[in-house]
């Protein structure tokens, strides 16, 4: 009795599930395809499915497509909705929807690990509730999942920007409630990446007082330092580089959300259990 009550809860959470997030234009489907690709190369099968019903082309292999069920188009013309209205109404058509998705995910097979390649409209991230009642959604199904959010790494050279990137990820972050990785796209179009490096170990407050040096922003000295300081003693908002020029940064991203969701944990988990059924 009590193996049978092990293997019910040690496959629970056999399936995996990254929620790729971030403004339009941060390299979200550029993520998804590098992934993809490299997972191929480990022999490790990553599933793609896109979520934004007004998508017209990606480079990855789509396995699940919410356009299969709704798009964009066909809910502004029924509803007469503008996009942003219309896009929230798709995909909470989709969370209606669970038995299809059930479906299309359980044809995946067993021990699944999907990227999910969401719209750039941050506001269903940071404020909007429809993205939490999907990831709730994805949980109740038996995922473990884990948010990436997507940031061009030209934003660093930006102070203003910079900071602007890591309240939109904390607030993603604290929107879903899951486990949550910053990430830098693009890093391989950087040809300094001293300078790069160099960003990434500045201290926010260090950053907020470059933007206090304008004569506007020294208005607002106060509210940004009080920002920076956030995110300097409860250390919130790290961001790690992908390179795509350079496998070991793709190893270390991959490997950074695969320990954040307990990827490798449960496939250890698995292992102990296959051997506990051949004992009995």
């Amino acid at each position: 009795m009590w193996y049978f009550l092990i293997k019910i809860i040690m496959t629970q959470y056999f399936r995996y599930a990254q929620i790729v997030m971030g403004p339009a234009g941060s390299g979200k489907s550029m993520y998804c395809n590098i992934i993809q690709q490299h997972a191929d190369t480990l022999g490790r099968t990553v599933r793609v499915m896109n979520l934004d019903p007004a998508a017209e082309y990606f480079k990855y292999r789509c396995d699940i497509d919410i356009r299969e069920l709704v798009t964009l188009d066909d809910v502004m013309q029924e509803l007469e909705l503008g996009p942003n209205g219309g896009l929230v109404t798709a995909i909470e058509y989709l969370i209606e929807n669970t038995d299809w998705l059930r479906d299309q995910l359980d044809g995946l097979g067993d021990d699944d690990y999907i990227l999910i390649d969401c719209p750039g409209q941050i506001e269903l991230y940071t404020h909007m509730t429809v993205m939490k009642d999907f990831v709730k959604t994805l949980k109740d199904i038996g995922f473990s999942v884990g948010g990436v959010y997507c940031i061009d790494c030209t934003f660093l050279s930006d102070p203003t920007k910079y900071i602007s990137a890591s309240l939109m990820a904390l607030a993603a972050m604290n929107q879903l409630e899951v486990p949550h990785t910053n990430i830098l796209t693009k890093c391989d179009l950087i040809s300094n990446k001293e300078s790069l490096e160099e960003m990434l170990d500045t201290d926010p407050s260090e950053i907020a007082l470059g933007i206090a040096k304008s004569a506007y922003s020294a208005k607002f000295k106060s509210f940004t330092e009080s920002i920076a300081k956030v995110l300097t003693e409860f250390n919130l908002v790290q961001f790690i580089p992908l390179d795509l020029s350079d496998e070991d940064s793709i190893r270390n991203v991959v490997y950074q959300i695969d320990q954040s969701i307990q990827y490798g944990e449960n496939l250890e988990s698995k292992i102990n259990e296959d051997a506990m059924e051949q004992d009995y």
